[in-house]
């Protein structure tokens, strides 16, 4: 997603998931760039031994096989010939070389976002549009909505699922509008995910094999990008919910048209089956793309609150206590994930780009 010296958010995901991203990145106009040279600032105690494990292009929202020896994630790299998101997985344990391409997950038609693994490490389930369209989808122009930053959420994504070796294997959900944005359970049996089947972007949870559907949030606004706690009983999210009469008319008139306006949200948390729903920050701006952290008792998310040219990680307990700076990155980090062991974590960043649009994806030893 571009942003001229403004970052332009995504979500949803991303956003930790998000529905939709282009570019991440400056573009390269502003001399604040040249702060963004950097694989690790001083200030980020709690990460060491920070690699760089993609160069070039488009490269985001990595998360880790049920093993720790794999990432998937979303890449749109002109050198690969994508001409939009497509899901990729790669060895997690070394960087890309500059000439290898990673193997291809999805189809190569449409557009992707929000791949996880299932807990057979062998398989991804993954949200395409490849069915409705095998061209990439129109991306809408941010001055043909007063210049705001607009995300789509096409109707004809739907939830897939296909080995590591790229074999298309079932199809998840199959109810007219927007499927998209799983993750799955630690405990391997759900999947949670966002959906338009009941006119608003609700989360909803279904067995891994794509049954059992059940609906966890009802009120008016987006929630995505959602996550389960390490036992799997809770789920964390990120959720721009509209409360004036003006904030409901501009988010149902953009729903209308396939829109969404994820400038300001906040996390919330609540238990699998919608119960004991909380708030957990009021920080204004974006706040999203929120993990757990191993410990269960504290979730690590990326935001912009502090400066609005730049979003950071940052990490808050529970009962939103305790907010703490992870990152200080001069232009944006975003879609952190530990691994399943707690001693690594992954995340997507525009540092060390050399003023290009390029986001890229860092692997480091977590420091609690």
């Amino acid at each position: 997603m571009k942003f001229k010296f403004l970052i332009l958010v995504l979500f949803l995901a991303a956003l930790g998931c998000k529905s939709s991203h282009k570019n991440y990145g400056y573009d390269g106009a502003s001399g604040a760039t040249k702060m963004a040279n950097m694989v690790h600032y001083p200030q980020e105690k709690h990460l060491k031994n920070v690699k760089q494990i993609t160069f070039g292009g488009d490269n985001a929202e990595a998360y880790w096989s049920f093993d720790g020896s794999k990432l998937v994630f979303q890449a749109n790299t002109k050198a690969w010939g994508l001409e939009c998101d497509q899901i990729f997985t790669l060895d997690a344990s070394r960087p890309l070389d500059s000439t290898e391409i990673p193997q291809m997950i999805s189809t190569g038609k449409g557009r992707t976002t929000c791949s996880y693994f299932l807990p057979d490490n062998k398989t991804i389930v993954y949200s395409s549009t490849h069915l409705a369209d095998p061209d990439c989808p129109p991306v809408p122009k941010k001055e043909d909505y007063g210049n705001k930053y607009i995300w789509p959420v096409y109707e004809g994504y739907d939830i897939f699922t296909a080995d590591i070796e790229g074999n298309q294997l079932k199809q998840l959900t199959f109810e007219k509008g927007y499927d998209a944005e799983p993750t799955v359970s630690p405990k391997g049996d759900k999947i949670v995910f966002t959906s338009t089947r009941t006119g608003d972007l609700e989360l909803f949870t279904m067995n891994i094999d794509g049954t059992g559907v059940k609906q966890v949030t009802s009120e008016l606004g987006y929630d995505g990008g959602a996550f389960f706690s390490p036992d799997g009983t809770k789920l964390i999210f990120r959720s721009s919910r509209p409360k004036t009469d003006e904030e409901i008319k501009v988010y149902k008139e953009l729903l209308a048209q396939g829109l969404v306006q994820p400038t300001n949200m906040e996390l919330y948390i609540c238990n699998v089956d919608g119960s004991e729903l909380t708030k957990i920050t009021d920080l204004g701006s974006a706040n999203w793309a929120p993990f757990f952290h191993p410990s269960g008792e504290k979730v690590i998310f990326s935001s912009n609150h502090v400066s609005k040219r730049s979003f950071n990680l940052f990490m808050i307990n529970l009962d939103g206590t305790g907010l703490e700076q992870i990152t200080y990155d001069s232009v944006f980090d975003a879609f952190p994930m530990f691994s399943p062991d707690g001693k690594k974590i992954v995340f997507s960043s525009n540092r060390n780009n050399y003023g290009t649009r390029d986001t890229n994806l860092f692997i480091a030893d977590w420091v609690d």
